[in-house]
């Protein structure tokens, strides 16, 4: 349903020319939910806005349902009305002078033919009702929550039953608890109209939660494209494992290579860990070896057994449900989530137990891309 091929977006600036989209590719098949994840300035917004119509890319192209919208060195640009899209922005930009039906009713108002006015009103109460907001049709704009902004903005989206939904991070303006309750309740409206979606976010929780693809974006390319599952547990990089769900780095030296797994020594003496070696990797090469927090399992005593690691509880944060654990391995800081049953006190001594299976081995110069 969308292609986009080495997408290219630049800006001239005071300080010379800026290029945020570097040469994306990606597609989305019909009905598909994709995400571009990515910190501030990554290029996500701007590869969406490119797509919307909003921006000119400078080079590649993007094709909308087997049409080409936008290609700079075709002089191909498709202005944002022409396009069968349908868009949420991040502040909703719901119109205060108008109540909520008006308000979604109001892209098939300029629609060119326009339909007929009970037409017009039918097809916005439908999208009312697919958000739960039929009942409020007549209340004035300025009278609505952030999360029935939230619903309006969307109906509004999805009135005209456009080929592609795109969204730009619509969660952001929502408090923590509201913005878990619409992540479910997105997630939801748009399998039932079984639309094709672009989402933009910088929030990896929302990601991994909503998507069927993600494509985790870092200086205006693509460093990795998934399922979610499979990008979170094999990050391609240091860069997408530290931004996808917490991570923890250790440097160690391979110390043994039997050609596929070898033994891995972490600094000072810490301890050690057999892992699976990527290609390249040789007995006396440094290697970061990255693990997630829930896979850190604590121990108070060593077994002796190996794939542990030694360290002393440094911090000890309360969340609820769990208890974050900050520890020290050497000057390097590490975490590891407890059961709050579980006793523990600052300044104790711990080992931390490695699956192998669970961690992912880099090339220590690969430090510096975080």
């Amino acid at each position: 349903m969308l292609k986009v091929e080495g997408l290219e977006r630049s800006y001239a600036t005071p300080d010379g020319l800026v290029q945020a989209v570097k040469g994306v590719s990606f597609e989305i098949p019909s009905g598909s939910f994709y995400t571009l994840l990515g910190p501030s300035g990554c290029g996500k917004t701007t590869t969406l806005r490119c797509v919307a119509g909003l921006e000119q890319p400078t080079a590649g192209r993007i094709t909308i349902d087997g049409t080409v919208v936008a290609q700079p060195d075709e002089d191909i640009f498709v202005p944002a009305y022409k396009r069968d899209i349908g868009m949420v922005f991040q502040s909703y930009a719901i119109w205060p002078h108008m109540n909520v039906l008006e308000n979604v009713s109001y892209p098939l108002v300029v629609r060119k033919p326009r339909p007929p006015r009970d037409e017009i009103k039918d097809r916005a109460m439908e999208a009312l009702r697919l958000v739960g907001m039929d009942a409020l049709a007549n209340r004035s704009a300025t009278k609505l929550s952030g999360g029935q902004q939230q619903r309006v903005a969307f109906a509004r989206a999805i009135v005209r039953n456009p080929k592609i939904l795109l969204l730009d991070e619509p969660l952001s303006n929502l408090d923590a608890k509201l913005r878990e309750q619409m992540r479910y309740e997105l997630q939801e409206l748009v399998a039932r109209v079984a639309i094709t979606t672009l989402y933009v976010t910088h929030d990896q929780s929302e990601a991994l939660a909503m998507s069927d693809t993600i494509a985790v974006i870092s200086e205006g390319l693509i460093s990795q494209a998934g399922p979610p599952r499979a990008v979170y547990d094999r990050p391609a990089n240091e860069f997408v494992a530290g931004f996808l769900g917490g991570a923890n780095f250790l440097t160690a030296t391979v110390t043994e290579d039997d050609g596929n797994n070898g033994l891995a020594v972490f600094d000072g003496g810490a301890g050690s860990v057999r892992v699976a070696l990527p290609a390249g990797i040789h007995t006396g090469d440094r290697v970061n070896i990255v693990f997630r927090p829930e896979d850190a399992a604590l121990h108070f005593a060593a077994n002796g057994t190996g794939n542990q690691v030694h360290a002393s509880i440094s911090r000890l944060s309360f969340q609820g449900g769990l208890t974050e654990c900050h520890l020290k391995v050497g000057a390097t800081l590490v975490r590891s989530m407890l059961h709050p049953s579980v006793e523990a006190k600052v300044g104790t001594e711990a080992w931390i137990d490695l699956n192998p299976a669970r961690c992912t081995v880099y090339p220590a110069r690969e430090t510096s891309r975080l």
